[in-house]
């Protein structure tokens, strides 16, 4: 709440102002100050109105000693629905803002399942760089067309297949020549930079 007044001041524009024209709606402000949770679209939506990024707008107010910024955790990401319009946010996790520079993005994905045990734990929270490429052995957040994003070890092999492996033995990998992987298709949205597990 502290950013939007801010960037909207810096533009001499009132925050409910900015709000109705960037077309989030004028309760946002409301139910931001609230503590509820917006979504990522609307948060992109007011963030390009007011010509900011969107860690920019969840960041920390400029001049802060913070050094951090805010990025969603998604519980699921369906097929075919591109990451910013997920509605689906169950918490949010705050990250170094250095990492962001040179428009790095970053997401949070929460575990669900035993496929990577012991790995990852049915409800860790895994922090990935939004990547459609990976290097091999790299832990992905990978869309299989037809259901929702699986994380797995993606392993690369010389014919350009792609192997999803699971690390709990009692899951099978799956291989997918580089022909299904453009008609699938088979792709990767995320990188797992960073494993954050509660104990309680």
């Amino acid at each position: 709440m502290q950013n939007i007044k801010y960037y909207c001041n810096l533009r001499d524009v009132k925050p409910t102002v900015a709000c109705r024209e960037s077309g989030v709606g004028s309760s946002f402000i409301n139910n931001v100050e609230r503590g509820q949770t917006p979504s990522v679209a609307k948060v992109q939506m007011l963030a390009d109105y007011l010509g900011v990024t969107t860690s920019e707008l969840l960041g920390e107010a400029p001049g802060s000693s913070s050094s951090g910024i805010r990025v969603p955790v998604l519980g699921t990401i369906p097929a075919g629905i591109p990451l910013d319009a997920i509605e689906d946010i169950l918490d949010w996790e705050e990250i170094p803002a250095a990492w962001a520079t040179g428009g790095r993005q970053y997401f949070g994905l929460r575990v669900r399942g035993d496929s990577m045990y012991p790995r990852y734990l049915d409800g860790d929270t895994v922090i990935l760089k939004k990547e459609t490429t990976c290097e091999s052995g790299d832990d992905c957040a990978v869309l299989v067309n037809g259901s929702e994003a699986t994380l797995k070890q993606v392993m690369i092999k010389g014919d350009g297949s792609l192997e999803l492996r699971p690390t709990n033995p009692a899951y099978p990998p799956r291989t997918y020549s580089p022909a299904e992987i453009e008609s699938i298709p088979v792709q990767i949205i995320g990188v797992v930079v960073e494993l954050r597990r509660k104990i309680k």
